[in-house]
């Protein structure tokens, strides 16, 4: 066990398969010499999970004592300081970043995604806040470019669920190939009549290739029922494949010919095990992603009404896409592992 103790805080432990990524991608890059304690919305599933101790994150009670503690906090990674999903949610984060700086706690703001932040007050307190931190990392080029508009120095790198260890999936190969994975949400812009066109331009895509379908719901409050909606329209073999270990998720996409994804961390795992990729984007972060590394795809609000079209470009993409190259990945691997040399510089 590590002399250092060092408090993890994220969206840890709410069944979001991007958040649990990071992580496990956060606890493999910790150097031996940490203890982590992670702050959870299932502390009991946490510490099954990973081994590692973990405490109610709503418990004000007992945060506040591991913060006491300990000598090290951590962000974990992912977009905690933004105010569209939640306006309330980036000062739960700010909060514990002042608590524990208060505390005189080294503090790392760790591959983060930073906004967007609508409110002026609650942009203030975010520049504030990152400006005490001991160390920042963030892993797009939008949120480096606001940490430079707020003259806050930084490392920028990749996400760290690039370089995440994957787990073989129990029975993935037994399943009908080639395969392809959808990982569809819940969104305001996801309407019954754009969802009703995807998956009637699923059941078509299916019908031309021949594939057999996985939908898997990274979120299962978000994402299950959409999965529920689109299988019994498939007239080809398909699969709800609901997996809680992020690292299990990583694996489906070694099985997997082709990804098409609004969930960001399934984009960056389908395409960090080969795979060809095709995004619709429902968030900057996603957008973002497919500009910085020319991922195909479409804008949810922007996606063409005929399903015939998207059916068809798919079918194009499937035949003639390209995944990245290994030279790529490994490119983009070593990069996100500067999210290690992060911790390192501040825990070893």
């Amino acid at each position: 066990m590590g002399v250092l103790k060092a408090v993890c805080s994220g969206y840890y432990g709410k069944g979001n398969g991007g958040d649990e990524a990071l992580l496990a991608s956060l606890l493999q890059m910790l150097p031996e010499s940490v203890t982590p304690i992670v702050l959870s919305g299932n502390p009991a599933q946490t510490r099954a999970r990973y081994g590692v101790a973990a405490i109610d994150r709503m418990n004000a009670l007992q945060v506040l004592s591991v913060l006491r503690q300990s000598q090290v906090f951590i962000w974990g990674g992912g977009s905690l300081i933004q105010d569209v999903t939640s306006a309330i949610s980036p000062f739960y984060y700010l909060g514990l970043m002042d608590v524990a700086q208060r505390l005189g706690l080294k503090t790392i703001a760790w591959a983060q995604g930073i906004g967007p932040i609508k409110c002026t007050l609650t942009r203030e307190l975010a520049r504030r806040s990152f400006a005490r931190c001991t160390v920042v990392s963030t892993r797009d080029r939008a949120s480096a470019a606001l940490l430079s508009n707020w003259q806050i120095p930084f490392y920028l790198a990749p996400d760290p669920v690039w370089a995440l260890a994957a787990k073989p999936v129990r029975g993935l190969w037994d399943l009908p190939a080639p395969r392809v994975a959808v990982t569809l949400r819940s969104h305001p812009l996801l309407t019954p009549a754009r969802l009703a066109t995807l998956t009637k331009a699923i059941v078509d895509f299916q019908k031309a290739t021949q594939t057999c379908i996985l939908l898997v719901p990274f979120q299962a409050s978000q994402d299950l029922a959409l999965a529920k909606y689109i299988q019994p329209q498939l007239t080809g073999s398909s699969y709800i494949l609901q997996l809680e270990d992020p690292r299990e998720l990583k694996g489906v996409f070694r099985g997997v010919e082709m990804a098409i994804g609004m969930r960001l961390h399934s984009l960056i795992m389908a395409a960090a095990e080969e795979c060809r990729c095709f995004a619709i984007s429902y968030d900057p972060k996603v957008s973002q992603l497919m500009a910085e590394l020319e991922i195909p795809g479409w804008e949810l609000n922007q996606m063409p009404n005929d399903p015939t079209v998207i059916s068809t470009t798919w079918i194009k993409h499937y035949a003639n896409g390209e995944p990245f190259s290994k030279a790529q990945i490994e490119s983009l691997v070593d990069r996100s592992l500067i999210h290690r040399e992060v911790l390192q510089k501040v825990l070893v």
